[in-house]
């Protein structure tokens, strides 16, 4: 399925025609054409207008791209050397937003950088796949099935959990959750660690009750009676459920949509674009992008099986996972099978650093396709 092999790729530095010779040209195509129904679906909820929403995310696809490129085309080595000091940048984004982030609806999660502004726990998801995967490259089999030396990514991935949900922030706190668990399975962890975290989730949730924000028990209680406020909490999900059943099989045509455009459905440049996209396309047109997300991911667990070291599988999974997580959770909240957590709709929801975030995930997953025989020791002299 992945294209042409190319030039002969080895342990020795490779040419920069070799590298761009080597970029999985038809996973861009698949990502640009994902980001073109983002587009046109941002410009029929607009009214028919680039503003306010088109050319902004015009520009952040384009700037993303170029991020993306560029990361494609740097060693994974280099980002494997330097996997915790990005952990660690990520990690002190993170401490700053509790002392000068800026508040927005609520929630405090954003740093001003002048130019933009920033949500650190974006750049989070990332860079955990990133120390993850470094750290569980250096340890053998038999490491990864003793509980002590899980103790080190647990804390690693703990510690920005923490950090998050005290913005709060539970949809995103969730994602870091169980895309570190993914990396966790996939690294060789044993069944009966993740079953023992299981029980231990499940014992502490009536006392994780009480700690939740009033609008979270909300959120829950709504998801499991959406009708008990139907003006208030449960608003949104009984909207998105409307538009999607008005949508039928073919929909009611492009820019027809009556929920986005009398305003009914809330949200719907960002987390409930996708029923925007049903109201107007029907079922049709949302199999189609989900269609496009499946070989998407289809192309992740692709490159993930075909590198040859193990931090790039590590790196390629982990990112792969991450985006699975972002469609499934966003179009399972959209339609009422999880309670709203306010994850958005990968490449198509309006927004910047979400839109960066996955961009640059990208750029490894490619960077790991470009280096795919690449030989990169377990440990310091061992044979590759």
């Amino acid at each position: 399925m992945l294209i042409h092999d190319g030039p002969g790729l080895t342990d020795v530095q490779l040419t920069l025609g070799q590298k761009i010779w080597n970029i999985n040209w038809i996973l861009v195509l698949l990502i640009s054409a994902t980001a073109a129904i983002g587009f046109g679906m941002l410009y029929s909820v607009a009214g028919g207008s680039m503003d306010p929403w088109v050319k902004r995310q015009m520009t952040r696809f384009g700037m993303g791209l170029v991020l993306m490129f560029l990361v494609a085309l740097v060693d994974v080595r280099f980002w494997m050397r330097y996997a915790y000091v990005i952990y660690a940048i990520a990690l002190g984004l993170l401490i700053a937003v509790e002392f000068i982030g800026s508040v927005g609806m609520g929630a405090q999660r954003w740093v001003d950088l002048g130019v933009f502004q920033l949500q650190p726990s974006e750049v989070m998801k990332i860079a955990m796949v990133l120390a993850l995967a470094r750290y569980f490259h250096g340890l053998s089999l038999d490491e990864v099935e003793r509980f002590r030396w899980l103790l080190p990514p647990l804390l690693m991935m703990l510690a920005p959990v923490a950090l998050v949900l005290r913005q709060p922030d539970l949809g995103t706190a969730l994602l870091i959750v169980m895309g570190s668990g993914a990396i966790f399975m996939m690294a060789g962890v044993r069944l009966w660690i993740f079953g023992f975290v299981f029980a231990a989730v499940a014992a502490a949730t009536p006392f994780a009750w009480s700690y939740l924000h009033t609008y979270q028990k909300a959120r829950i209680l709504t998801f499991l009676n959406p009708e008990r406020d139907p003006l208030g909490a449960g608003y949104h999900i009984l909207q998105s459920k409307i538009a999607l059943g008005s949508g039928g099989l073919a929909g009611r045509g492009y820019m027809q949509g009556t929920q986005s455009y009398l305003n009914f459905l809330p949200e719907k440049q960002t987390d409930f674009i996708f029923t925007s996209l049903a109201e107007e396309f029907g079922l049709t047109g949302g199999l189609v992008l989900l269609g496009l997300y499946v070989v998407i991911i289809t192309y992740g667990i692709a490159i993930a099986l075909r590198s040859r070291n193990h931090f790039g599988r590590l790196v390629a999974m982990g990112i792969t996972v991450t985006f699975f997580l972002y469609v499934f959770i966003n179009i399972a909240m959209v339609t009422g099978l999880v309670p709203v957590v306010g994850v958005p709709l990968p490449l198509v929801s309006y927004g910047g650093t979400a839109m960066m975030t996955i961009l640059i995930g990208f750029g490894l997953l490619i960077s790991v396709y470009v280096h795919r025989d690449v030989r990169i020791p377990r440990r310091p002299g061992d044979n590759v």
